[in-house]
């Protein structure tokens, strides 16, 4: 079963396209990280109330850590919104080269690709301010790209879709979807 990719580069009127710049994403990773490290301040209070002075118990909240962040991006980001909680808000998107939706492998390798662009003494991600499709390291080698969403200029309305379900593959989100003709 083939579907139709549901995301597309958001093109400009001058025929460019709406590439998410530093500052937008730089935004979003601290929106992110401020709801995970509330998350995980919560964690750590619940261990040290429930085990005070337990110090095996708080080392054991650095793997859960580690997974829950590993989870949020990768999942978040190969999930049919394609955008963690941070890119939501600022109308931005992770795509693949190509412009669709990424998959869970290519998400989790983006995230692990990350320590890289910060082992770089953060040049990795300053990359984003300075390449043309506004690539950090992680994405460059992930083969993705960050959009903005609510840029289009495009005269063309795009087909109305009908969902009828979303579903796990086991490596992205699958939406099936039928296209209603134009009216």
């Amino acid at each position: 079963m083939t579907h139709e990719p549901r995301i597309r580069h958001v093109e400009l009127a001058n025929g460019g396209t709406a590439y998410a710049g530093f500052w937008c994403r730089l935004l979003a990773v601290l929106i992110d990280t401020a709801l995970l490290l509330g998350v995980q301040v919560s964690l750590v209070v619940g261990v040290a109330l429930m085990a005070p002075g337990d110090l095996r118990a708080a080392a054991n909240l650095a793997p859960v850590s580690l997974a829950m962040f590993w989870a949020y991006f990768a999942l978040l980001e190969s999930s049919p919104l394609g955008a963690t909680v941070g890119k939501i808000a600022l109308e931005i998107y992770v795509t693949d080269a190509h412009g669709d939706p990424i998959s869970f492998a290519r998400a989790s390798a983006r995230y692990w690709l990350k320590t890289l662009s910060t082992l770089t003494l953060m040049v990795g991600w300053l990359m984003a301010a300075f390449t043309p499709q506004k690539q950090a390291l992680h994405d460059v080698f992930a083969g993705t790209l960050v959009l903005r969403k609510g840029a289009a200029t495009a005269n063309v309305p795009p087909p109305v879709t009908e969902m009828s379900g979303e579903q796990w593959d086991g490596s992205q989100w699958v939406v099936q979807s039928t296209i209603r003709g134009e009216g």
